[in-house]
């Protein structure tokens, strides 16, 4: 059997899609003798009282699976029946600014294509798309609008992952009537009380006995920031943001920030049975302001007190293997950037910049401006940013087009040699990631990933000359 076979989206043995008029699990488009062509329309698929209201690509959320090949060419046609503006974010892939455009307006009613080629170096990874139209960002994503999208590459020619399972997970999370926003989850990042495992509430997730399953995560929840323990079951990190790590992982928890993505290898050599994978309560810096609103948070839309909950279900099949599919020993090698020749230093905080509308959000005291560079670097350059959080609350940090190296948190080297797009900042911390910006030049950007924040200042653009 292919390859390919295996991936299972939604993987719904019993489970039911939550999300009304979605019609089950989302088509997967592979591309064809290196094209992957596809015309995705943003519409509002259901509303029953204003403004609820959920958000889908094709009629779907998430939106269809995007799997290409590097050196691969994309020709994606987005057709805006939204009542907004809105755009498409390709969140993992390195490609050029110009193309992958925060800045460009697709109108209600309108559509716009894109076309280009995905670089024939291009490591293997799970990105995901989604609108990066400023204003619109928290808005479009919690109603709905994300959608997986996976390159293959030298990591899917490991003997041992051509043999495994897949199944991918995009994780979501909603409100149970969805209705605007209160004050306090725009100011913090909304929240939903349900969280979905590609729309569904506990989808199965078969594993076969003896076998070996790769699991894709894919946090695309606005602000919503997720603690993840297999309960009962090891499992290994193979892979981050932008690709594998040099060796499998053992992992008690995982804890993705929006936008953040993981690949996990998970052995079918446990007795045969369902296990959970469990959202765990996670603190993003306002438990204690949650819990001090008592009962009235039951009324505020947008935000929720920290709570676990089942995520999707493992679940043994038997299977003719007789003997355990082993783990890969090595995946590929992270080579260490080299060290840089210039360092920065970014301000996450809370205040106002006069200068501009007032938000509330700013890095370097600066509120984000559309017509002002806050950062000019220079290409092949490698810098290190050192990514201070001033605030007591989470603001996870991602810069578009070029991938990073964590090299170290509060001080301390950084325990584990990755690439990354995304990294998460706990209040009162800081980060240090060590980029060297490649291939393309242009004007991009860099904010935090809970999207309300984004939306309200918390972002910066870096123009690369």
């Amino acid at each position: 059997m292919d390859r390919r076979q295996f991936l299972r989206y939604a993987a719904a043995v019993s489970a039911t899609p939550l999300l009304s008029g979605c019609g089950g699990p989302a088509r997967r488009i592979v591309s064809q003798d290196g094209l992957l062509e596809l015309s995705l329309t943003a519409r509002i698929l259901a509303r029953v009282d204003e403004p609820t209201e959920l958000l889908t690509y094709n009629a779907q959320s998430p939106g269809p699976i995007l799997e290409a090949q590097a050196g691969d060419t994309v020709r994606l046609t987005l057709i805006n029946r939204l009542e907004t503006p809105t755009n498409l974010h390709y969140h993992g892939l390195h490609i050029s600014p110009k193309i992958d455009d925060v800045f460009l307006e697709v109108p209600p009613g309108e559509r716009h294509t894109y076309e280009f080629q995905i670089p024939t170096n291009h490591p293997a990874m799970t990105g995901w798309y989604h609108p990066h139209y400023h204003l619109n960002v928290a808005p479009q994503v919690f109603g709905g609008l994300a959608g997986a999208l996976i390159i293959r590459g030298d990591l899917d020619d490991i003997p041992e992952l051509q043999q495994a399972d897949e199944a991918l997970l995009v994780l979501q999370d909603f409100e149970a009537t969805p209705t605007t926003p209160h004050a306090l989850g725009r100011r913090w990042g909304r929240e939903g009380t349900l969280q979905l495992a590609n729309g569904q509430r506990n989808p199965v997730v078969p594993v076969s006995q003896n076998g070996l399953l790769r699991l894709r995560l894919i946090n695309a929840s606005a602000s919503r920031i997720y603690q993840l323990r297999l309960q009962d079951h090891p499992w290994f990190l193979m892979a981050t943001d932008r690709g594998a790590i040099a060796a499998p992982n053992a992992l008690d928890t995982l804890v993705l920030a929006p936008g953040e993505r993981a690949e996990l290898l998970i052995p079918g050599q446990q007795e045969p049975g369902d296990y959970r994978l469990l959202s765990l309560p996670y603190d993003r810096g306002i438990g204690t302001m949650v819990t001090s609103l008592g009962t009235a948070v039951d009324t505020m839309a947008g935000v929720v007190k920290p709570r676990q909950t089942t995520l999707a279900i493992l679940r043994y099949q038997a299977s003719e293997r007789s003997e355990p599919l082993p783990l890969p020993q090595q995946l590929l090698p992270v080579t260490p950037l080299p060290a840089p020749s210039t360092t920065r230093e970014f301000v996450l905080n809370h205040g106002i910049d006069a200068s501009v509308k007032p938000t509330g959000f700013i890095i370097n005291d600066r509120s984000f401006d559309m017509n002002r560079v806050d950062t000019q670097v220079r290409l092949n350059q490698v810098e290190d940013w050192h990514i201070v959080n001033r605030a007591s609350i989470d603001h996870p940090f991602h810069l578009h087009t070029n991938r990073f190296q964590v090299i170290a948190r509060n001080g301390q080297p950084a325990s584990l040699l990755a690439w990354k797009d995304t990294v998460g900042i706990k209040g009162n911390e800081s980060v240090t990631i060590r980029v060297r910006f490649e291939d393309f030049v242009g004007r991009t950007v860099y904010h935090c990933h809970i999207l309300d924040h984004e939306d309200q200042g918390m972002m910066g653009i870096v123009e690369i000359l």
